[in-house]
């Protein structure tokens, strides 16, 4: 995949140049009840998965990209398709801005509209949806400003802080392209 540039931000493939990166975003407790993640990860097994970053989409059936303000380093964020699904023509939409200085700065917002111009336009996705906590208005806010629809709440589904949370759906079905 080539990069793809927004007005202030490119999103790229990963390199092996990220690794601490990713490292610090995988390990990062602040983050994990919205990223599902429940261990943290070696910095072995983020340099094996940046190893295998180059398989296609098809085949790995996800694409991870950085989020940057120059075409080539540092990364900001990540920006995710996950569970895609060819034959239904889907997939999952995840997203992280690691710093928070560096949000609330429309940084999301382009990388999300860049990602689902190449959903749409490139791998032809009939829809995309995001999995986002209920509690997490920002990015209700995020989603919802590109057309996401929320279309059902999962309760208790996560387990946080020694209680459950609900977890809200939202699709956005392609009809621009």
């Amino acid at each position: 995949m080539k990069t793809l540039k927004g007005d202030n931000i490119y999103i790229r493939a990963l390199e092996p140049n990220d690794l601490e990166f990713v490292y610090a975003i995988e390990n990062d407790q602040s983050i994990w009840e919205v990223s599902n993640t429940h261990t943290p990860y070696s910095r072995f097994l983020v340099k094996q998965y940046l190893e295998n970053a180059h398989q296609d989409i098809y085949e790995a059936k996800q694409l991870r990209l950085a989020i940057c303000q120059d075409q080539d380093f540092p990364a900001l964020g990540l920006i995710d398709l996950f569970d895609f699904d060819p034959k239904n023509n889907r997939a999952g939409v995840g997203i992280v801005i690691q710093n928070n200085e560096n949000r609330k700065q429309n940084i999301g917002s382009e990388a999300l509209a860049l990602l689902i111009e190449y959903a749409f336009y490139n791998l032809n996705l009939h829809q995309l949806y995001a999995n986002i906590g209920t509690e997490n208005e920002a990015s209700k806010a995020l989603f919802t400003k590109f057309g996401f629809e929320m279309i059902g709440v999962k309760k208790d589904w996560t387990f946080v802080n020694g209680k459950y949370k609900d977890e809200a759906i939202f699709q956005l079905i392609n009809t621009k392209f």
